[in-house]
This record gives structure tokens, C-alpha cells and sequence, in this order.
């Protein structure tokens, strides 16, 4: 009987007199009225199976079962009784009558419910992961996970993509992030690092003449802390030669949208194609979620000659931005909110947040509540509400800055307010292309540096990259669901001396770049093709499609944000001789000595 011949959840009325035999865990014990009740669970699915008194050794067995018990059950498969049927349940029409019975292992009382109801801290969850797993919410966004990669890979071999496989251990690149390091224990002093991305490897693939490469690749990143982010992470990768924007994303459109209707039954609409300068202007993002019907209203041109230098001074400023966003219904919001929105703002570098509550829109100003309209003129007063279209119950704030702390400021707001007051679209999913990036933008230090990564090709020649490198536009892309980034891509630099000025620029000199990544701007020189690709991030994508709170509940083993496994407790410290055998001599300093916590 040790062996079954059906599974928990694939079981049904067409399953109504067959005898069966069942293995799995004991998800809950119930005794009613001398029966007793096992909801047995398996990775498919829960059936209730039900012990009657008659048999008495099955009966005296089942009712030594506890949760998590691995056991097999064989019986009659049989429909429920009038009244006790439950819709909620798969296998809700029919029960198991058990005719046999066998322990096949115990199981310690488990250290949290195994329902997707309980309250349980992820710690707790992250601790005891091999529990967590047993859980079928979980097992289902890992088996969406495994469908998805399957008709990756099925879609992309049926457009001559082949799958190549990249080092893992590899040398350490300029990707914007840390690298994980590994130490060579053959070469003494000297490092592996773990990749961050394929990238270099897939332009190479390109430059050997392989044509379409794809690859659903491991990639690390020794990151700050991110809710969203994993140190370890999993990405869709593909190349293209002879390319253009255009066909890479009509290409990735195509797999999303067939993805998405494939494996959860949702069609995509449209993507509409929005510049990187229009989204920063209308959403005050690169990746905006268009579910949210808000969006920023400049008024610099209303605030030019107006008393008010809050206002005055950065509309008059061509590197400042004067920008509303009205919210319908927002006068509902109290001070003490308010205030709360002021703070949050603050983290983007706001200064303040000025508002004006429409209240009676007839009334000129008597109908309006603000401390900042006795600064400005009526009829300033009367251009903003006609620009912002305000109408009775509405709010409108006011963002007053750099360009950049304006559109982080509100467009960060406008999320918040519409998660809060629920202020969203009918359309459940909004894709979207953004073009047209930047080439590079300026660090904390006011230094050059690449929006995407190096290696993405300019949209200008040399000589007006090399004139006005602030300007430069770029031909590279990212795909945007829903007010997150689904992968980023580009047309890659195929042309040496294009990649020497692009380095040039960075300020890394020649030496610099022949010690990174020499073996690129080699093999440029021997007849690169013009080539593209894009990334999605895998574990993203399917926290999406299956409407999980977090990137950790579409793994099977994360880490923590704090980059650390709690169930294996990793990482951990190595012993001296392995240190030894990888020539480091570890150099830790003291922590300063803090006072306080000997009290």
C-alpha cells in the first residue's frame, strides 16, 4: 500500500466508486462524532478523508495521526453527503472513505499553521523554509515559475535562438553594483568575480558569429539593502545581430504577451512607446504605472514673474521644474495626513509640499484652502486651476525644485496617494516600452556615468557625443509593467572607436580598460555585427504574474534583505586552513566601543 496510485488534488467525480491509494501529509485532524476527518494535502491539492469506526484498525491508526504526519491511505473514492459539499475546495464534492491506514513517518509539531490565512513573520518563514515550502501558495508561484521557463525557452528555439551558457566564474566589470568575489586558490592573490550579468559574454557570443543567443542565467549583485532585490537572481537573457530596437521589441512583446496568455490566461493590451523625457514630465518615472490616472502638470511658464520666490525662482530656473499633481477627491485628506505626505516627500530631497484645496470651485478664492494663495495673484490662481482641471473636492500639491528632486518627489507621491485612496484604472495590467534613455546622467559627484552600462550604443555620432556628452541620447529600452521595470535592454556598441569615446568620456583610460574588459575592445576590432539584446528579470516577472507581495515568495531559498540565508545560516565564517589555502590573511578592525549597551 506504501505507493499511490492517484494524487490529492487531481481527484474528482470521475473518481466515484474507484479504490485508491493516497500519500502525503496530514494538513488537519478533525474527531466528529466518533469519525474522524484527516485532510490529507500533497503538492496537487487537499482531500478529505474520512475514518469510520467499522474498520477498526485504519480507525485506530488515523486517529493516532498528527499534523504533518507522512502517511498512506487506501479507500473508496465516494461523493459527500447532501450538505456537506464545499465549493472552496478542488476536491470540495468528494471524499475518500479509508479501508487501510499506514504511518509512514512522524512529524514534531510544526512551527507555524501551513495555511496561506496564518500570521507568520517572514523571519520566521525565511528560518524554516523547508516548512514553508509545504505550503501550495508557495508551491504554485514556484511551479508558475518552472512553466514560465519552460515556454521561454520553447518560444524563444522557435525563433532560432539558441541557448548558450556563460562562465559563472568570470572577471570583475563595470555594471554599476559590487561584485561577488571568489579567491583563486591556484592563482594566489587574484579573484574570480561572480557575474552581475551576462553582458560582455552575450556581445562576444555576437562577435563569434552565433546570431541569437539566449540564455536563463544566474546573476549576483553585492547590492545595498532593496525590499525588491535579491543578491542572487535569475534573468532572461537574449542577443541579437543585425538587429534594430525595433525588432528586440517586437520580439520580447510577442513572448510577454504570449507568456502572459499561456501560463495565467491574462491577454495584454497594447504597449504603448513613451520617450524617457515624456515620463519624466507626465509620471515623474522611467517606469511609471499607468494604472494610476495622475499625472504631473508643469506650471513653470504660469510662475515666472510672480511674488512668491518659492515658486518664482526654480519656474525661472531652466534646470528646475514648478510641477502640480491634482488628486480627485483629496480634500478628504486631514492636516495630520498632509503633514505625513510632507514628510514623505522629504526623503526625495523636497523641501516642503504646498497644496491648495479646491472646496467650492465657483467661489474664487474664499472656495479655495491653502497658506500659499495669499501669495498668489488671482488670476495665477484661476491659470492653475484651469491647467489641472480642478473641480470641486479636489486637491492639488505642488512640487517646486531641481528638475530631478521635483519628478522624484511627486512621482513617488503620486504612487502613494493612489495606493492609498485606492485612485486606480479598471485595466488590471498596463505594459508599456520606455525609449529614448539619456546616454549618461551625473553621479553624487557630479561625474559621468552611464544610465544603463557602457556598452550601450550612443544615438549621436562621436563628434556630438564627444561635444555634448549631457546630451547624448541613447538606443536603449526597457519594458515596464504596472509600474515595474520587466527588463532593459539596448543596441550595443559594435564599433570600436565608438567604445574607446564612450570610455573616454567615463574618464577610464586605456589601461583602465584593457585590464577590465580588454578582451571586448579586442575582438571589436576583427568585424563585430551590429547587435542588441534585453534582460527580464525572471523572479520579478512572475511576482507579478502571480500577484505575490514579494520577490521572496517566487524563490525557493532567498535570502533576507540583509543578503543572508537564515535557514542555512549562511554566510558563515571558514576555517583557517581553507584561509590558508587561499593565501587571505583576514584584517578584522574592532567595532568602537559603545557604552550604552553595558547598561
Amino acid at each position: 500500500m506504501h505507493y499511490r496510485t492517484h494524487y490529492c488534488g487531481n481527484l474528482s467525480a470521475t473518481h466515484i466508486e474507484h479504490h485508491i491509494t493516497l500519500n502525503g501529509w496530514v494538513h488537519k485532524r478533525r474527531d466528529h462524532g466518533g469519525i474522524i476527518f484527516l485532510d490529507l494535502r500533497d503538492h496537487t491539492g487537499i482531500v478529505q478523508v474520512v475514518f469510520e469506526p467499522e474498520n477498526q484498525q485504519a480507525f485506530y491508526l488515523a486517529d493516532t495521526a498528527r499534523s504533518e504526519y507522512v502517511i498512506a491511505v487506501s479507500g473508496k473514492v465516494r461523493k459527500r453527503p447532501e450538505g456537506t459539499v464545499n465549493p472552496q475546495m478542488k476536491t470540495g464534492a468528494i471524499e475518500v472513505l479509508g479501508q487501510a491506514f499506514q504511518l509512514i513517518n512522524r512529524a514534531q509539531t510544526p512551527p507555524f499553521p501551513l495555511n496561506e490565512h496564518s500570521k507568520v513573520s517572514e523571519e520566521v518563514r525565511l528560518q524554516h523554509r523547508v516548512m514553508d515550502l509545504r505550503r501550495l501558495d508557495l508551491q504554485a508561484n514556484l511551479k508558475l515559475k518552472s512553466r514560465a521557463m519552460s515556454f521561454v525557452r520553447n518560444f524563444l528555439e522557435q525563433k532560432d535562438f539558441i541557448e548558450i551558457e556563460t562562465p559563472m566564474l568570470t572577471k570583475a566589470t563595470p555594471e554599476g553594483a559590487r561584485d561577488y568575489l571568489v579567491p583563486s586558490r591556484i592563482h594566489p592573490e587574484h579573484f574570480f568575480a561572480l557575474p552581475q550579468s551576462p553582458q560582455l559574454f552575450k556581445q562576444l557570443l555576437m562577435i563569434g558569429g552565433l546570431d541569437r543567443y539566449y540564455q536563463i542565467a544566474r546573476c549576483f549583485r553585492d547590492e545595498d539593502l532593496r525590499a525588491d532585490r535579491q543578491p542572487e537572481f535569475t534573468q532572461i537573457d537574449m542577443e541579437m545581430s543585425f538587429t534594430d530596437e525595433a525588432q528586440i521589441m517586437a520580439i520580447s512583446e510577442n513572448m510577454i504577451k504570449n507568456l502572459f496568455q499561456t501560463c495565467i490566461s491574462v491577454t495584454l493590451p497594447e504597449f504603448p512607446h513613451i520617450t524617457y523625457k515624456e515620463a519624466m514630465r507626465r509620471f515623474g518615472s522611467d517606469k511609471p504605472d499607468l494604472r494610476i490616472p495622475l499625472e504631473l502638470i508643469d506650471l513653470d511658464d504660469l510662475l515666472t514673474e510672480v511674488p512668491f520666490t518659492v515658486f518664482q525662482q526654480p519656474a525661472a530656473n531652466k534646470n528646475c521644474r514648478v510641477s502640480a499633481l491634482r488628486v480627485p477627491g483629496g480634500t478628504r485628506l486631514t492636516r495630520k495626513q498632509i503633514d505625513h505626505y510632507t514628510r514623505f516627500v522629504a526623503g526625495f530631497g523636497a523641501k516642503g509640499l504646498a497644496y491648495i484645496k479646491v472646496n467650492t470651485i465657483t467661489s474664487g478664492t474664499a472656495g479655495l484652502q491653502s497658506p500659499i494663495i495669499k501669495f498668489l495673484p488671482e488670476s495665477v490662481i484661476q491659470a492653475i486651476l484651469d491647467r489641472t482641471e480642478a473641480q470641486d473636492g479636489d486637491i492639488i500639491f505642488f512640487g517646486a525644485d531641481t528638475y530631478t528632486t521635483v519628478s522624484n518627489a511627486l512621482g513617488a507621491l503620486r504612487l502613494q496617494i493612489a495606493q492609498d485612496l485606492n485612485i486606480y484604472h479598471d485595466q488590471k495590467w498596463c505594459p508599456l516600452w520606455i525609449t529614448e534613455f539619456p546616454m549618461f546622467t551625473y553621479d553624487d559627484q557630479g561625474a559621468l556615468t552611464p544610465l544603463h552600462h557602457p556598452f550601450t550604443s550612443p544615438a549621436v555620432s562621436i563628434e556630438e557625443l564627444r561635444a555634448a556628452p549631457e546630451q547624448a541620447g541613447s538606443r536603449a529600452y526597457d519594458m515596464v509593467l504596472n509600474g515595474t521595470e520587466l527588463g532593459g535592454g539596448s543596441i550595443r556598441i559594435h564599433d570600436q572607436a565608438m567604445q574607446q569615446a564612450v570610455l573616454d568620456l567615463l574618464g577610464i583610460n586605456k589601461q583602465q580598460a584593457t585590464e577590465q574588459f580588454g578582451f571586448l575592445l579586442e575582438a571589436l576590432t576583427y568585424g563585430a555585427p551590429p547587435h542588441g539584446g534585453i534582460a527580464f528579470g525572471l523572479d520579478r516577472l512572475i511576482m507579478l504574474m502571480a500577484n505575490a507581495p514579494s520577490i521572496r515568495d517566487v524563490i525557493a531559498f532567498p535570502k533576507t534583505q540583509s543578503a543572508a540565508c537564515l535557514l542555512t545560516q549562511a554566510p558563515g565564517k571558514i576555517s583557517q586552513k581553507q584561509l590558508d589555502e587561499l593565501h587571505i590573511r583576514l584584517n578584522i578592525r574592532q567595532k568602537p566601543y559603545d557604552s550604552s549597551k553595558s547598561q
